[in-house]
Protein backbone atom coordinates (compact mmCIF):
# COMPACT_ATOMS: atom_id res chain seq x y z
CA UNK A 1 0.00 0.00 0.00
CA UNK A 2 1.00 3.25 -0.84
CA UNK A 3 2.00 5.66 1.70
CA UNK A 4 -0.46 8.67 2.80
CA UNK A 5 2.08 11.47 2.43
CA UNK A 6 -0.11 14.85 2.19
CA UNK A 7 1.04 16.29 4.64
CA UNK A 8 4.28 15.64 7.40
CA UNK A 9 3.53 17.30 10.10
CA UNK A 10 6.45 19.23 11.71
CA UNK A 11 9.37 17.60 10.71
CA UNK A 12 12.66 18.65 12.18
CA UNK A 13 12.93 20.57 15.66
CA UNK A 14 14.91 23.99 15.07
CA UNK A 15 14.70 25.24 18.36
CA UNK A 16 12.90 26.28 21.66
CA UNK A 17 11.89 29.44 23.00
CA UNK A 18 11.72 30.15 26.51
CA UNK A 19 9.24 32.99 28.34
CA UNK A 20 9.77 33.71 31.37
CA UNK A 21 8.34 35.81 34.08
CA UNK A 22 5.81 36.17 37.18
CA UNK A 23 1.88 36.18 38.41
CA UNK A 24 0.61 38.29 40.90
CA UNK A 25 -2.66 37.16 42.63
CA UNK A 26 -4.54 41.01 42.23
CA UNK A 27 -7.78 38.59 43.97
CA UNK A 28 -7.38 35.42 46.32
CA UNK A 29 -7.30 32.66 44.19
CA UNK A 30 -8.65 29.10 44.26
CA UNK A 31 -7.57 25.64 42.31
CA UNK A 32 -8.78 22.59 43.94
CA UNK A 33 -6.50 19.98 45.90
CA UNK A 34 -7.51 17.18 47.85
CA UNK A 35 -9.42 16.94 50.79
CA UNK A 36 -8.68 13.83 52.04
CA UNK A 37 -7.22 15.14 55.50
CA UNK A 38 -9.89 17.76 55.95
CA UNK A 39 -11.35 17.77 59.51
CA UNK A 40 -14.17 19.04 60.99
CA UNK A 41 -14.65 22.37 61.41
CA UNK A 42 -12.28 22.88 58.77
CA UNK A 43 -12.46 24.51 55.58
CA UNK A 44 -14.78 22.78 52.78
CA UNK A 45 -13.12 22.91 49.03
CA UNK A 46 -9.01 23.24 49.89
CA UNK A 47 -6.21 24.68 47.21
CA UNK A 48 -3.62 22.10 45.86
CA UNK A 49 -0.40 21.95 47.19
CA UNK A 50 3.14 20.60 47.21
CA UNK A 51 3.30 17.77 49.11
CA UNK A 52 7.45 18.51 49.96
CA UNK A 53 6.82 21.70 51.60
CA UNK A 54 3.13 23.02 52.17
CA UNK A 55 3.38 25.70 49.45
CA UNK A 56 0.37 26.09 46.74
CA UNK A 57 1.49 26.50 42.95
CA UNK A 58 -0.45 26.58 39.73
CA UNK A 59 -0.57 23.37 37.73
CA UNK A 60 0.79 24.36 34.17
CA UNK A 61 -2.75 22.02 32.77
CA UNK A 62 -4.68 24.90 34.78
CA UNK A 63 -3.31 27.92 33.16
CA UNK A 64 -2.82 25.98 29.83
CA UNK A 65 -6.43 24.92 29.62
CA UNK A 66 -7.80 28.15 30.04
CA UNK A 67 -5.21 30.00 27.83
CA UNK A 68 -6.65 27.25 24.98
CA UNK A 69 -10.19 27.82 25.78
CA UNK A 70 -9.71 31.77 25.88
CA UNK A 71 -8.38 31.46 22.12
CA UNK A 72 -10.60 28.70 20.93
CA UNK A 73 -13.69 30.69 22.44
CA UNK A 74 -12.02 34.20 20.59
CA UNK A 75 -11.65 32.29 17.32
CA UNK A 76 -15.00 30.80 17.51
CA UNK A 77 -13.18 27.03 17.16
CA UNK A 78 -14.27 25.23 20.04
CA UNK A 79 -14.62 21.59 18.33
CA UNK A 80 -17.01 19.04 17.94
CA UNK A 81 -15.94 16.61 20.80
CA UNK A 82 -18.82 15.99 23.41
CA UNK A 83 -17.94 16.66 26.68
CA UNK A 84 -20.83 15.46 29.25
CA UNK A 85 -24.50 16.15 28.23
CA UNK A 86 -23.85 16.82 24.78
CA UNK A 87 -22.49 20.32 24.55
CA UNK A 88 -20.25 21.09 21.67
CA UNK A 89 -16.59 21.97 23.66
CA UNK A 90 -13.11 20.52 23.86
CA UNK A 91 -9.97 20.34 21.94
CA UNK A 92 -9.84 22.25 18.21
CA UNK A 93 -9.71 19.58 15.85
CA UNK A 94 -8.15 21.97 13.00
CA UNK A 95 -4.91 21.51 12.92
CA UNK A 96 -4.08 24.87 10.57
CA UNK A 97 -6.34 26.91 13.72
CA UNK A 98 -4.18 29.45 16.30
CA UNK A 99 -5.50 26.84 18.81
CA UNK A 100 -4.11 23.55 16.62
CA UNK A 101 -1.10 25.15 15.93
CA UNK A 102 -0.31 25.90 19.92
CA UNK A 103 -1.95 22.95 21.86
CA UNK A 104 -2.22 20.56 19.16
CA UNK A 105 -5.03 18.85 18.09
CA UNK A 106 -7.10 15.07 19.33
CA UNK A 107 -7.58 13.45 15.81
CA UNK A 108 -6.65 9.96 15.42
CA UNK A 109 -3.60 8.95 15.95
CA UNK A 110 -4.09 7.21 12.10
CA UNK A 111 -5.14 10.82 10.69
CA UNK A 112 -1.94 12.76 9.34
CA UNK A 113 -3.12 16.09 10.00
CA UNK A 114 -2.55 15.15 13.99
CA UNK A 115 -0.51 17.58 16.14
CA UNK A 116 1.14 17.41 19.32
CA UNK A 117 1.30 20.50 21.52
CA UNK A 118 3.62 23.02 20.38
CA UNK A 119 3.18 25.03 23.81
CA UNK A 120 4.82 23.21 27.28
CA UNK A 121 3.58 25.11 30.24
CA UNK A 122 5.60 24.30 33.34
CA UNK A 123 3.69 24.16 36.69
CA UNK A 124 4.11 27.77 38.31
CA UNK A 125 6.01 27.69 41.62
CA UNK A 126 5.26 30.22 44.78
CA UNK A 127 8.02 33.07 44.63
CA UNK A 128 6.34 35.34 47.42
CA UNK A 129 9.32 35.07 50.44
CA UNK A 130 7.42 34.15 53.56
CA UNK A 131 6.75 37.23 55.35
CA UNK A 132 4.21 37.99 52.86
CA UNK A 133 1.56 35.22 54.96
CA UNK A 134 2.62 36.35 58.56
CA UNK A 135 -0.96 37.02 59.05
CA UNK A 136 -2.72 34.85 57.02
CA UNK A 137 -4.97 32.10 58.99
CA UNK A 138 -3.75 28.77 57.42
CA UNK A 139 -0.09 27.97 56.20
CA UNK A 140 -0.05 30.38 53.14
CA UNK A 141 -3.27 30.45 52.26
CA UNK A 142 -6.64 32.28 53.75
CA UNK A 143 -10.23 31.31 54.93
CA UNK A 144 -12.54 32.48 52.69
CA UNK A 145 -16.01 32.38 54.09
CA UNK A 146 -19.11 32.64 52.03
CA UNK A 147 -22.71 32.28 52.66
CA UNK A 148 -25.24 30.40 50.09
CA UNK A 149 -28.70 32.04 50.40
CA UNK A 150 -31.79 29.33 49.85
CA UNK A 151 -34.56 30.82 47.81
CA UNK A 152 -36.91 29.11 49.12
CA UNK A 153 -36.81 29.05 53.15
CA UNK A 154 -34.47 31.94 52.86
CA UNK A 155 -31.88 29.61 55.08
CA UNK A 156 -28.22 30.72 55.15
CA UNK A 157 -25.44 27.50 54.71
CA UNK A 158 -22.17 28.96 55.07
CA UNK A 159 -19.19 27.45 53.61
CA UNK A 160 -15.53 28.01 53.97
CA UNK A 161 -12.91 27.77 50.58
CA UNK A 162 -9.63 28.70 51.18
CA UNK A 163 -7.74 30.86 48.64
CA UNK A 164 -3.91 31.86 48.09
CA UNK A 165 -3.95 35.52 49.00
CA UNK A 166 -4.03 38.50 46.80
CA UNK A 167 -0.65 39.76 46.51
CA UNK A 168 1.11 36.18 45.95
CA UNK A 169 3.37 35.54 43.30
CA UNK A 170 4.05 32.60 41.02
CA UNK A 171 6.93 32.09 38.33
CA UNK A 172 5.24 31.91 35.15
CA UNK A 173 7.90 29.30 32.45
CA UNK A 174 6.68 28.47 29.10
CA UNK A 175 8.44 26.78 26.71
CA UNK A 176 7.72 26.81 22.84
CA UNK A 177 8.76 24.35 19.70
CA UNK A 178 9.74 25.78 17.12
CA UNK A 179 9.94 23.38 13.95
CA UNK A 180 11.39 23.51 10.63
CA UNK A 181 7.76 24.31 9.19
CA UNK A 182 7.95 27.26 11.73
CA UNK A 183 10.59 29.15 10.13
CA UNK A 184 8.56 32.07 8.78
CA UNK A 185 5.80 32.20 11.65
CA UNK A 186 7.79 31.35 14.61
CA UNK A 187 7.05 35.50 15.49
CA UNK A 188 3.52 34.71 14.67
CA UNK A 189 3.43 31.92 17.48
CA UNK A 190 5.06 33.95 20.14
CA UNK A 191 2.25 36.98 19.45
CA UNK A 192 -0.27 34.11 20.04
CA UNK A 193 0.87 32.82 23.07
CA UNK A 194 1.04 36.49 24.12
CA UNK A 195 -2.18 36.91 23.39
CA UNK A 196 -3.50 33.79 25.10
CA UNK A 197 -1.92 35.59 28.16
CA UNK A 198 -3.68 38.81 28.05
CA UNK A 199 -6.99 36.73 27.45
CA UNK A 200 -6.49 34.86 30.68
CA UNK A 201 -5.66 38.05 32.35
CA UNK A 202 -9.04 39.64 31.81
CA UNK A 203 -10.75 36.27 32.41
CA UNK A 204 -10.07 34.53 35.37
CA UNK A 205 -7.96 31.75 36.52
CA UNK A 206 -8.55 28.90 38.98
CA UNK A 207 -12.62 28.61 40.14
CA UNK A 208 -15.27 30.76 41.46
CA UNK A 209 -14.04 33.62 39.06
CA UNK A 210 -18.02 34.59 38.60
CA UNK A 211 -17.51 35.31 42.33
CA UNK A 212 -14.49 37.31 41.86
CA UNK A 213 -11.62 35.21 42.41
CA UNK A 214 -8.49 34.41 40.43
CA UNK A 215 -8.03 37.69 38.50
CA UNK A 216 -3.99 38.10 37.56
CA UNK A 217 -1.53 40.09 36.54
CA UNK A 218 1.25 38.57 34.32
CA UNK A 219 4.32 39.72 33.86
CA UNK A 220 6.87 38.47 30.87
CA UNK A 221 10.39 39.53 31.72
CA UNK A 222 12.41 37.68 28.55
CA UNK A 223 11.93 35.81 25.71
CA UNK A 224 14.75 33.63 24.81
CA UNK A 225 15.32 31.65 21.82
CA UNK A 226 17.72 28.18 22.64
CA UNK A 227 18.88 26.86 18.88
CA UNK A 228 19.77 22.76 18.73
CA UNK A 229 23.22 24.34 18.81
CA UNK A 230 22.68 25.50 22.38
CA UNK A 231 21.89 22.33 23.52
CA UNK A 232 25.44 20.84 21.75
CA UNK A 233 27.00 23.46 24.01
CA UNK A 234 28.26 25.47 20.74
CA UNK A 235 25.90 28.80 21.57
CA UNK A 236 24.60 30.89 24.10
CA UNK A 237 20.89 31.26 24.60
CA UNK A 238 19.77 34.65 22.52
CA UNK A 239 17.42 37.55 23.42
CA UNK A 240 14.50 37.64 21.41
CA UNK A 241 13.74 41.10 20.08
CA UNK A 242 9.76 40.86 20.38
CA UNK A 243 7.51 43.69 21.30
CA UNK A 244 5.95 42.14 24.56
CA UNK A 245 2.32 44.21 24.90
CA UNK A 246 2.26 46.75 27.64
CA UNK A 247 -0.97 44.55 29.31
CA UNK A 248 2.39 42.14 30.01
CA UNK A 249 4.48 44.59 31.61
Amino acid sequence: MEENKETNIMQTLRKKISISGSIELLTGMHIGGTNAAMSIGGVDKTVIRNPLNGKPYIPGSSLKGKMRSLLELTDGNLGDKPMGGGVEHGPSLVPDSRSGRLFGTALEARDNRQRPSRLLVRDAQLLSDDSLFINTDMLYTETKTEVVIDRVTAKAMPRQNERVPAGAEFALDLILNVFDEDAADELVLIKDVLECLQLVQDDYLGGHGSRGYGKVKFRVNAIKSRSNAYYQGQELEVDMQVTIPDALR
